[in-house]
């Protein structure tokens, strides 16, 4: 894993960020959501959303951004309708290793203690409803689909941690960029609704490297080595194409 070479936090004053004064106005926000269908909010009819997003608040984050601190009091939890977030937790050394990558349609934020146990930033620009921690935690009594919706949602993500933890643990450094490129292959189809083997991926190879357990070094010469393969294309540091998905998911499952 490696260090940062700078703090990291690179925030910005508050007044740089655009946070509606408001809550959102007569469901605005909640109508042209384009990640709806993989959100938290998915099991509430057109009424009970209107309802539910009285509490809601609309917040603009730019890229690097910090969106919620580790050890902040946990006040809210936060929904993502655009861009990309990652999840990370620092050492007293100033090592870093990011927990998670999230993406639109995703939910953090909802701590078993009453702060944080990670910092939330901003990778890209991300659009993200905010909700009083208290208020949707009240809210599942009258919206009990909500709850199930939060519970299978947590699910979920508990299940990703026990696959984290056997990538961090028994895979070798190409399994495990098989299976993360594997990953972002799904949440895009999710996403985008379409098979595709085009991947973006927003996170930069240090983000990679803290998230895998690796250096950058690494990551570096796996992608080279994946390419040499003819099992992916790098079009660009932000874009890969496998060419070979199936080969690709055989080596992450260690055939």
């Amino acid at each position: 894993m490696s260090t940062l070479p700078q703090p990291f936090s690179e925030s910005k004053p508050e007044t740089q960020l655009r946070l509606a004064a408001n809550n959102c106005p007569t469901n605005a926000a909640c109508e042209g959501c384009s990640s709806r269908h993989l959100s938290l909010c998915n099991a509430l009819d057109t009424d009970e959303l209107h309802r539910f997003s009285e509490i809601s608040t609309d917040i603009h984050k730019p890229a690097k951004q910090i969106i919620c601190s580790e050890d902040e009091a946990a006040d809210y939890i936060y929904n993502i309708r655009n861009g990309t977030v990652r999840l990370s937790k620092m050492l007293a050394d100033g090592r870093r290793q990011i927990t998670g990558f999230l993406f639109a349609g995703d939910f953090f934020g909802l701590s078993c203690k009453d702060k944080y146990s990670y910092t939330a930033e901003a990778i890209t620009d991300v659009d993200i409803c905010r909700f009083p921690r208290a208020k949707i935690i009240g809210s599942f009594k009258e919206f009990p689909a909500l709850g199930e919706r939060v519970f299978e949602m947590t699910r979920t993500e508990l299940e990703a941690t026990h696959d984290q933890m056997l990538l961090l643990g028994r895979k070798t450094a190409k399994e495990k960029l098989c299976s993360f490129l594997l990953t972002l292959q799904e949440k895009s189809r999710c996403l985008e609704g379409q098979d595709k083997n085009e991947i973006k991926i927003p996170m930069n190879r240090s983000d990679i490297a803290d998230f895998l357990g690796l250096t950058v070094e690494t990551i570096s010469r796996q992608f080279t080595n994946l390419h040499k393969m003819n099992l992916i294309e790098l079009d660009d540091a932000h874009k890969v194409v496998l060419t070979n998905p199936e080969a690709i998911a055989a080596i992450a499952e260690g055939n």
